[in-house]
């Protein structure tokens, strides 16, 4: 069988990438070993913000008494909380289902291997068979890695996506690993009733973060009654009668914590065994398969895009990639811009970042910070909490970076990336008419706050 393009991997960078080279007029297969819509889809994005909707509403209820509501006699039925996650991932996946038929793309189900002739040896549970296409794009994505410690392979040390699958809330649970895989799970769940600790080993949580949104994230998460361990390690896990007992080293003494569940959120692992990459003399290392801005590997016609490559291991970034590749694949010339790449991390409150932060910026930057607090709409929500943080130069006042904490930063984010991609200045964001009363006015007060004072701010004398 003979394609203009294949793509490996069917997650968001593998059937967007599909989906635009059949677009462009190619004859696309897509090869999937286990479902379409990938990790983000069917155990990662949209089942952890299902389940997260389901924990803010649940907050919410208990709280009604704030907004002059009154409830009884409510109760959590976490089996329906999975009845709905389930259907809403059914949902979406059989939503892109549609769109890779709909758009005339062959699915061939089963393990990919590259060959050295450059064609693709597909294994399937009942046969194999061999397909060439002009152009490969490898989205194979990520799987969670694994802990390196004794212990580290007892039954009830589980990764994320069995803890997706527990058919029951944990008593308790330790989430090893801060990160934003580590610190998500570890929200939702302490939402949901369970006691929760958060062990990470770095100084902070969220350590690629801007300091400001670590802090006031930590402070908030503290509040809610997450309880969170940093400068800390576990160098041990047994079983006893209680369930998990963990050591713990913060560098001054031991400590022992026992819990039901451990989560080990340390990182993710580019999936790139048994893909043949050697075979077919493609270069890759621990990190994952190096690609350049137009998603190359070093094997002419041969491409990465997603988690795979250990660049930007979000999926709005491999789709974005997918994209890039597909077109280049069918003779175009486009390249990424890894400039305003967004990350966002959907706790309560919500994070989200673009661009340099403070730190990465250097001493020649205007820094300007807007508090929900004083914002009319998110005061109104009963949700104050956080603040948008602009990062500009000194000079001409462009935007290098935003950061924010607080109510929808995820859909709030979107402002600054366009702005760094257009190389804007903040003057730009304050001069453009935002609605009122809406959470968007505080970033156009940060940006006012850039080489100026924003309106809404007290101002200190003296």
């Amino acid at each position: 069988m003979s394609h203009d393009v294949i793509v490996v991997g069917g997650g968001p960078g593998g059937y967007v990438a599909a989906i635009r080279a059949a677009q462009l007029g190619g004859k696309v297969a897509i090869i999937e070993q286990n479902e379409l819509g990938g990790v983000c889809l069917n155990q990662g994005c949209i089942p952890t913000k299902t389940l997260l909707t389901c924990a803010e509403k649940w907050r919410d209820l208990q709280n009604c008494a704030n907004y002059g509501l009154k409830a009884e006699n409510i109760y959590l039925d976490y089996s329906q909380v999975l009845a709905r996650k389930s259907k809403v991932v059914l949902q979406l996946r059989s939503g892109v289902e549609q769109l890779i038929k709909s758009n005339g793309i062959e699915v061939l189900y089963g393990q990919a291997r590259l060959q050295a002739d450059g064609s693709l040896l597909v294994t399937g549970e009942a046969n194999e068979v061999r397909v060439e296409g002009r152009a490969v794009i490898m989205a194979t994505g990520s799987s969670p890695a694994d802990l390196t410690i004794p212990g580290g392979e007892l039954p009830a040390v589980i990764n994320s996506d069995q803890l997706l699958a527990l058919s029951q809330l944990p008593r308790s649970l330790a989430v090893i690993g801060a990160g934003a895989v580590g610190i998500e799970f570890a929200s939702i769940f302490q939402a949901f009733g369970v006691q929760v600790t958060v062990i990470e080993m770095l100084p902070t949580i969220l350590p690629n973060l801007d300091s400001d949104i670590i802090k006031r994230a930590g402070l908030a998460l503290r509040k809610q009654g997450l309880s969170i361990m940093t400068n800390a390690k576990v160098t041990n896990i047994q079983q006893n009668e209680q369930g998990l007992k963990l050591t713990v080293d913060n560098g001054k003494e031991l400590t022992e914590l026992v819990v039901e569940k451990v989560l080990k959120a340390t990182g993710r692992c580019p999936n790139i065994a048994q893909l043949g990459l050697e075979a077919a003399g493609v270069t890759c290392d621990r990190q994952g398969i190096p690609v350049n801005g137009r998603m190359e590997t070093n094997v002419p016609g041969l491409y990465a895009v997603g988690d795979v490559t250990g660049r930007f291991m979000w999926a709005h970034a491999a789709s974005s990639a997918g994209m890039i590749a597909a077109e280049n694949a069918m003779g175009g010339n486009a390249v990424f811009d890894d400039r305003a790449v967004p990350g966002s991390i959907f706790i309560t409150p919500e994070i989200a970042g673009v661009g340099l932060t403070e730190q990465e910026a250097g001493p020649n930057i205007c820094v300007s910070r807007f508090n929900f607090a004083a914002n009319g709409k998110a005061v109104s929500m009963g949700n104050s909490d956080g603040l948008v943080k602009i990062i500009a130069d000194a000079e001409d006042h462009r935007v290098l970076g935003m950061h924010i904490v607080g109510p929808h930063a995820s859909d709030l984010i979107l402002e600054g990336g366009l702005a760094i991609r257009n190389r804007l200045t903040a003057n730009d964001i304050a001069r453009t008419i935002h609605p009122h009363p809406t959470l968007s006015e505080a970033v156009m007060e940060a940006a006012q706050g850039i080489g100026s004072t924003s309106i809404h701010q007290v101002r200190v004398s003296g």
